[in-house]
């Protein structure tokens, strides 16, 4: 048995799904232009400097969840998959996605994007398991607040050994595991599998793939 684990914003899509969302808010005009556009750019450049502070970006995109009912956001979601979701999926992580299905592999996107975002894109993906920050629900409807452990960074591991061990699962379980990511960000899960992947890398990971000898591949 194999295991193959995927990022999802910059790795299987060629955006960010998280920052696009807010774009999207923006664009719609559920979010006000001058207020979010900026703070939106600032944490997306944080994230790529390794500089994100989770805790304060998830107050920043969980918030506009609570502020309307579920049935409008899934409306929503349905039009931000066919504006800005397709046209970002591209042929080679698609194909990389069925190639890993075809082997058999047991395959989930682990992403710190929140759950709400990325699930109907994991479904496109057509990959059955989804590790992602999880938005707080009561009643069906979101807090804005984050609940358990974020997916992020040394998160991703904890959320990823979580999700084995409620599978009767662990790491000596797989013969062999992948895990495909274009973020320095992911170092620490990229150090649990026997096959890290570097894929359209930034330059921080970059330059550890080319020290460490690991795979470097474009999706692009």
């Amino acid at each position: 048995m194999n295991l193959a684990l995927f990022d999802l914003d910059n790795t299987l899509l060629s955006g960010d799904s998280d920052f696009e969302w807010s774009q999207f808010l923006i664009e719609l005009g559920v979010l006000d232009r001058e207020l979010f556009e900026a703070k939106n750019l600032a944490f997306y450049e944080q994230y790529k400097a390794g500089t994100l502070d989770i805790h304060e970006f998830l107050d920043f995109q969980l918030k506009p969840l609570s502020r309307h009912a579920r049935r409008v956001l899934d409306e929503w979601h349905a039009e931000f998959m066919r504006v800005k979701v397709r046209p970002m999926m591209g042929e080679k992580a698609r194909e990389l996605v069925a190639q890993h299905k075809a082997a058999g592999d047991v395959c989930a996107i682990v992403t710190a994007t929140n759950s709400f975002v990325t699930a109907p894109i994991a479904h496109e993906f057509g990959v059955e398991h989804l590790i992602a920050t999880d938005p707080e629900e009561v009643n069906g409807e979101f807090t804005g607040q984050v609940a358990g452990v974020p997916s992020f960074r040394e998160g991703k591991v904890t959320r990823m050994e979580n999700w084995l061990a409620q599978h009767g699962w662990n790491w000596k379980s797989f013969e062999q595991s992948w895990f495909y990511s274009d973020s320095m960000n992911d170092l620490p899960l990229l150090g649990k599998v026997k096959h890290p992947v570097a894929v359209d890398p930034d330059p921080t990971l970059r330059k550890h793939a080319e020290e460490q000898g690991w795979t470097v591949i474009s999706l692009r």
